[in-house]
């Protein structure tokens, strides 16, 4: 396939473009965030004195250690529920007889354009009635739940894909249903579930309604809370915040980093067909 000099410059712009549009938020915070203390810096500026001893500060008005193994344990309950729940639904609703499988899967569909806000109060008044308000399962749960209706979305999209003839092949074998999940088509869903894992973390990294709503002391919340410590009733510390805000962001960039192969191929998965 050949592509002519003017498509060539043309991609190589609009690249460049989008990199400069996806660095500039961050270099404006970093900027921020090298700032005096207790200033309202204006626009992109760095100074000749660079106080990066914001982030030490930050990082203990905030914090982080306490609010990092909140987040952390949130992170271990619910990936799992939502990478194992969506995986072995989307596989029943794809390759099992399950009745009414279609209906079943608009349903869950139909709860992705459910707005999170308008949950708030059924889920807060069912912890409070099974006495788990205060604890970490009254935000891992209702995330897990959250989150299941995309999961179950994504992974289906991936088992769509497969041949058939996989499960076939499975079945002359004499395997069985748990079998061919575990041992055939679980190890080839391994970038679409790497997405899922990313993902998944992201979402309940970040989120922080919940926790602020099921959870009354700020100690137990989560690094996404821990943002609206710096915010009072008539100032907001925009120096500090943004500091914490980019030390929030490094356990994200990290995943991203050990898992960005995963993920990409899990994005070209079924671009190419052999």
């Amino acid at each position: 396939m050949r592509v002519s000099l003017t498509e060539r410059i043309t991609s190589r712009i609009v690249l460049i473009l989008l990199i400069l549009f996806t660095l500039v938020p961050f270099v404006a915070l970093l900027s921020v965030a090298l700032s005096p203390a207790n200033t309202l810096p204006s626009g992109i500026s760095f100074l000749r004195e660079l106080h990066w001893e914001n982030f030490a500060t930050a990082f203990e008005l905030a914090n982080f250690p306490t609010l990092m193994l909140s987040s952390a344990t949130l992170v271990v309950i619910v990936v799992p529920l939502v990478v194992l729940g969506a995986t072995m639904a989307a596989y029943g609703l794809t390759w099992l007889r399950v009745p009414l499988a279609g209906v079943i899967f608009v349903l869950f569909l139909a709860g992705l354009t459910i707005p999170t806000e308008s949950l708030i109060t059924p889920l807060y008044l069912t912890m409070q009635g099974l006495g788990l308000t205060n604890t970490p399962w009254s935000v891992a749960l209702p995330l897990a739940a959250l989150q299941m209706p995309f999961g179950i979305f994504w992974m289906r999209s991936h088992f769509l894909g497969m041949p058939a003839e996989l499960e076939e092949a499975a079945q002359l074998d004499g395997s069985g249903p748990f079998r061919t999940f575990w041992q055939v088509q679980l190890p080839l869903a391994r970038p679409a579930i790497s997405t899922m894992v990313i993902l998944s973390f992201l979402w309940t990294w970040n989120h922080f309604i919940l926790t602020l709503v099921m959870i009354d002391d700020p100690s137990k919340r989560t690094v996404g809370g821990a943002l609206a410590g710096f915010q009072g009733a008539h100032a907001t510390d925009v120096v500090m915040l943004c500091a914490a805000a980019l030390l929030m962001m490094i356990p994200t960039l990290l995943v991203f980093v050990i898992f960005q192969r995963q993920f990409s191929a899990a994005l070209l998965q079924g671009s190419v067909k052999s």
